[in-house]
């Protein structure tokens, strides 16, 4: 795995840097910029870019914002101290693929960068609640009219109703009996019909409008 670190902390950034190499992840870059960082992600194509949430100048959002604006759909795990529930929602509306706190155990965040590299959405377990209350409608989610779920295919909304319940691609692949592959094919249409960046902004669109699944 190549990572690129973006967090103006230097302390930090040697720290994790170290702890991460030790692990065998490579860190290809390690920079305290956002735009110096948004150049190194078009250079260096890593594999996951880890990104701090408030940085002087251009922060993560921004940075953020940048990356999806311009093409870039290098998975991103925001790192920070932030615990704030709309710095959580603002990073998964704008592309992300983890909120991770920073005081989390090594080994997790490693686990966490895994699973990202994988596909998969991850968010801090102590963030849950927040957006546990998102899903409910309770985070002042954009609504969506049903008539953009019409674009769905049969086979993607009952996919999106796996999403909204937080099914990883291989559970979803296990339930309805088909390859990985073909659930992440299914998965990318579905971002692109629903125009939004991430797993969880399509599951909370999913829940919003009557589209979860109703429990057995």
């Amino acid at each position: 795995m190549r990572v690129l670190m973006i967090d103006d902390h230097a302390l930090f950034r040697a720290g994790l840097a170290a702890l991460l190499e030790r692990r065998g992840i490579e860190v290809v870059a390690s920079v305290g910029d956002g735009k110096e960082g948004l150049e190194l992600a078009e250079q260096l194509k890593p594999d996951v870019i880890l990104l701090d949430m408030r940085m002087p100048g251009m922060d993560g959002i921004e940075v953020l914002r940048a990356l999806r604006e311009g093409g870039n759909e290098t998975p991103v795990a925001v790192v920070t101290t932030s615990r704030d529930g709309m710095d959580l929602i603002k990073s998964l509306r704008g592309g992300a693929q983890a909120y991770l706190i920073k005081d989390m155990e090594p080994d997790e965040l490693v686990s966490a960068l895994q699973e990202v590299t994988s596909g998969e959405t991850v968010v801090a377990k102590e963030l849950a609640g927040v957006l546990a209350r998102v899903v409910q409608g309770d985070g002042g989610s954009p609504t969506r009219a049903p008539t953009e779920l019409a674009e769905l295919t049969p086979r993607e909304q009952e996919i999106l109703k796996h999403l909204a319940e937080g099914q990883s691609n291989k559970v979803i692949a296990r339930n309805l009996g088909i390859s990985d592959g073909t659930v992440k094919l299914h998965v990318k249409a579905i971002l692109r019909k629903l125009g939004v960046h991430s797993r969880v902004e399509a599951a909370v669109m999913a829940v919003q409008l009557g589209l979860a699944r109703k429990s057995e």
